[in-house]
């Protein structure tokens, strides 16, 4: 799960990590309050938008008058901001976040995270903050530094001061970034992120170190521990699919392509789709049903994969472990005479009770297509979505 940037920077600022005085706002008058109470002869007013690439979008404006802020917050509210990162819709804007605005002398790019290889959590930064940081690890990559945290031994501050001096900063700067640093890591571990992305990380004209934009990952898995941050979820910045699949318990997500893949097991999905596009075809989704799908889950999962209108074929390979074939075969049944279904139905079932499900399906009298092997069933799911 990911937060809005201001809530992002109130989550740092707590933990001591210095941003910018301001204020969000959800209508032009109280977006000139901030403005007001902030001071100040220049303010910035940013969209809240769960993806980048806002400034070059129009989602952040500087303004140098109160009324200039109501007017870029009266533009901004209500509208759909398309980035690079948001998809052709867009996302809605329904808050904006009023700012100073300081004097920057340089940027930096902080940013702290899990790194999967080393089973770490691991730094990186680079004096080239401001920047796309994709793009300076793919021209640049000298330019990317980089320290992972022991898990006994936590995170020290002599790393922090070897990126800080590898930076160019100096030494009182470097103090600054190292206490930065150790709020980001407190921080990461007490609410169980998956990300902390500083960018840019300003010096200011006067030698200060300020957060000016933020974002946050949160592990979805950590967040019955987290319910302060369960309740900060935007449904409004998410794929409607996405969120529909979590109230019952199913692990979905959109992909864009026309065969959508139904499977138990993330391994077994993975698989699955990776057959798929041997045979030459795009999955429409990932959706994985759980060990311990039942006849209603499976119902949902098939009017979920239906809803989207780019699908073409279904795929279900179901290998019955915990969860029984005959059950699946039951909601299958059950989805097919609720959902008025225009696109074929490749089925595959293998394991317990592999044998009722396949002759509930067949006594069905319902247009599905079998299939025994994955193989098999991948290609006639491609040949069916043709």
């Amino acid at each position: 799960m990911n937060l809005h940037e201001y809530q992002s920077k109130r989550l740092l600022a707590d933990y001591g990590v210095p941003v910018p005085r301001g204020g969000v706002a959800f209508s032009p008058d109280e977006a000139r309050s901030c403005a007001l109470e902030i001071g100040g002869e220049s303010w910035v007013v940013k969209a809240q938008v769960h993806s980048g690439g806002r400034g070059k979008a129009g989602g952040v404006k500087l303004c140098s008058s109160e009324d200039e802020v109501a007017a870029a917050a009266h533009a901004l509210l209500g509208s759909e901001l398309v980035t690079y990162q948001s998809g052709a819709k867009g996302l809605p804007v329904h808050a904006v976040l009023v700012e100073e605005t300081y004097s920057i002398a340089r940027e930096i790019y902080l940013s702290l995270l899990v790194d999967r290889s080393s089973a770490r959590i691991l730094f990186l930064a680079s004096g080239e903050g401001g920047m796309d940081i994709e793009t300076v690890a793919a021209a640049s990559p000298e330019k990317i530094l980089s320290c992972r945290v022991h898990p006994a031994a936590g995170f020290q501050p002599y790393q922090a001061r070897e990126i800080g001096y590898a930076l160019g900063l100096d030494a009182a700067q470097v103090g600054t970034l190292t206490r930065l640093m150790a709020a980001m890591y407190r921080l990461f571990v007490a609410k169980d992120l998956s990300q902390i992305e500083i960018n840019p990380l300003i010096v200011t004209a006067d030698g200060e170190l300020l957060a000016v934009d933020a974002k946050i990952g949160v592990d979805d898995n950590a967040l019955f521990a987290h319910p302060d941050l369960a309740g900060l979820r935007d449904a409004s910045q998410e794929d409607a699919r996405e969120s529909a699949a979590r109230e019952h318990g199913l692990s979905y997500v959109t992909l864009g392509g026309n065969i959508g893949c139904m499977v138990n097991g993330a391994g077994l999905a993975m698989a699955t789709m990776d057959m798929v596009k041997l045979h030459g075809g795009e999955p429409a989704n990932f959706l994985d049903v759980g060990g311990g799908a039942t006849a209603e889950k499976v119902a949902e999962a098939f009017k979920l994969i239906l809803s989207d209108s780019g699908v073409r074929a279904v795929l279900v390979n179901i290998f019955g472990g915990i969860v029984r074939c005959d059950l699946i075969a039951e909601g299958l049944i059950a989805a097919v005479r609720e959902v008025q279904v225009g696109v074929p139905v490749v089925v595959r079932l293998e394991g317990t009770n592999a044998g009722e499900g396949r002759a509930l399906l067949e006594r069905s009298g319902l247009a599905i297509i079998a299939a025994n092997e994955l193989d098999e069933a991948a290609r006639k799911a491609v040949e069916a979505a043709a």
